[in-house]
């Protein structure tokens, strides 16, 4: 498809040229870009209400989302969403290029006088390449939606249903975008009667270990979650280091069950979530003095296929009943070894094992001071609202306030889930939605695979995390409620709209275009595949799923 490849790469590189950092009113100029264009099209000329610019909902940037919808003349509910977003990340890694980061042609010239690896020389001396900030992540992605909302537009007798496309910002912050436009969705799908049946992402998709060349399909995405430790010691004068609990040892120990263990690997479908990883590790202690410290705090990235928020929350719990007896152990013999050494005589330490969720830490404070820790927790939420602090700060601070009010000061670990919060979706084909997105994308990649000579493979878990994780959502209430009532940020300082979520559930796939180096300086799409087998792979999926 040279003709269609040819307008997908047009388009690419007129939306790279437009710098839609996140959080900048660069997003709200590539959303009318998109308008714009798409208000040109035949179709919208004469059906001007399914193109429409939207607000983001309580948006304080008074960003924007870009939806178009095609119906088929073939009357069906069935619909299928096309999702892109058009925000980008930074540019301050390009130093001084950082003014030609969004000028494709000029960037490239200008990188080919610095020193790189081996294979980026070699990309930069290949026309098949590519190179600027957003062009792989992703807005030769959402060219490539363009491109087929404007096709599809044309042949509407081959639609047996309905084609809903949206152009998002937000997606490399907090997915406001995404999260603003299901609720719109929603709306549409109620007003319409329409049945989502699948989304299609057209994100980026690079090779998963060095010297990859396979190109991938994912069905379904993977989920995240982001636990956190509030660790509380028993402070003492380093003269008597044996009298306290050290919150940096206890920390530790928990670090080492818990960071990169690959016990703590989702495995789903045959595919593995990469163990968690730490983001987070700090002590409370905001000066010098010889007490030790008494709190940190610690949290991971928590990567999901399978396993629900109320399900990581126990796994979660059991390491750090390990963490804390394996402290106290050591701890115990320890002092021993230190009694023995200074003759000193030797009596067991009276630290016990004690984990807590903030539900259940809550609920015990609650049990003593009763409806007084809500109010307290209601002044501290409008001071740090004020603030404008880090959903992670804000959480941290709520747990501090509640445990402060709790009458038992012996040591403890408090576990809790801060923002953000990315459902997984596990598409297995268990139901007739499933069992058509599958035979689906299995076909149109069969017909690709006769044409093109790519290796091309369908995985489960879309690996890096998307607006996808907003097209569904658990309808388990008990998970829903663990997760809730373990997010101290829930609801004044985030929320996820999970009802609506709930009303647009369908399945979900990305098909990208293929590249390397994503939020590098060195970002880049390859033409081949990118601008021939993907868009055919993306145009067959919705022709089968609407056919």
């Amino acid at each position: 498809m040279p003709d269609m490849g040819e307008k997908i790469k047009r388009l690419s590189l007129e939306l790279t040229r437009i710098a839609s950092v996140v959080g900048t009113r660069g997003e709200i100029k590539a959303v009318e870009y998109i308008y714009d264009y798409l208000k040109k099209v035949d179709y919208f000329i004469q059906n001007s209400r399914n193109l429409q610019l939207k607000d983001l909902k309580n948006d304080s940037l008074n960003r924007k989302y870009v939806m178009a919808f095609l119906e088929g003349k073939k009357a069906s509910l069935n619909t299928v969403l096309l999702l892109g977003h058009i925000d980008t990340v930074g540019t301050d890694d390009y130093g001084d290029l950082k003014e030609y980061a969004t000028e494709p042609e000029i960037l490239k010239q200008m990188l080919s006088k610095k020193s790189f690896d081996e294979e980026i020389t070699n990309d930069l001396k290949s026309d098949n390449w590519i190179f600027g900030r957003g062009i792989f992540d992703m807005k030769t992605g959402v060219a490539s939606q363009m491109v087929m909302i404007e096709e599809f537009s044309e042949q509407l007798e081959k639609l047996q249903g309905n084609l809903v496309f949206i152009g998002v910002p937000d997606e490399e912050g907090n997915s406001a975008g995404m999260l603003s436009a299901v609720q719109d969705l929603a709306e549409l799908s109620k007003e319409k009667g329409w049945e989502f049946i699948a989304a299609i992402d057209t994100d980026y998709m690079t090779g998963q270990y060095t010297g990859d060349e396979n190109k991938y399909v994912y069905i379904g995405t993977v989920g995240k979650l982001l636990p956190c430790f509030y660790v509380y010691g028993k402070e003492t004068h380093v003269g008597e280091a044996f009298s306290g609990l050290d919150a940096n040892l206890l920390a530790s120990e928990l670090m080492k069950e818990v960071d990169l263990n690959y016990d703590l690997c989702d495995v789903a479908g045959g595919e593995a979530t990469l163990p968690p990883i730490s983001l987070h590790q700090r002590d409370l202690k905001t000066e010098y003095s010889v007490q030790t410290v008494n709190a940190v705090n610690l949290y991971f990235n928590f990567a999901t296929h399978i396993s629900q928020p109320d399900e990581v929350l126990e796994k979660l719990k059991q390491k750090a009943i390990m963490a804390f007896e394996n402290t106290i152990k050591m701890l115990n013999e320890n002092y021993r070894k230190y009694c023995e050494l200074s003759g000193t005589p030797y009596k067991r330490l009276p630290w016990r094992t004690r984990v807590f969720s903030f539900e259940e830490l809550y609920k015990n404070v609650k049990d003593e001071i009763g409806k007084e820790i809500d109010n307290k927790l209601e002044t501290l939420t409008d001071e740090l609202l004020k603030m404008g602090a880090d959903d992670r700060e804000f959480s941290l601070r709520i747990v501090q306030e509640v445990h402060k009010h709790y009458s038992d000061k012996n040591p403890l670990i408090i576990i809790y889930f801060a923002p953000p919060f990315y459902p997984h979706i596990f598409v297995e084909g268990a139901n007739q939605k499933e069992a058509k997105l599958l035979n689906a994308v299995e076909q149109a990649v069969k017909e690709v695979r006769e044409k093109y000579e790519y290796k091309i493979i369908v995985k489960k878990f879309y690996p890096y995390i998307s607006d996808l994780s907003y097209c569904s959502i658990s309808k388990n209430e008990e998970s829903i409620r663990k997760l809730v009532n373990n997010m101290p940020a829930w609801p004044k300082k985030y929320s996820l709209p999970v009802e609506a979520i709930q009303q647009i559930s369908m399945p979900v796939l990305n098909i990208g275009p293929y590249g390397k180096d994503a939020h590098k300086l060195t970002e880049r799409i390859s033409q081949s595949y990118s601008l021939d087998a993907m868009p055919m792979i993306l145009q067959k999926t919705i022709e089968r799923l609407l056919g």
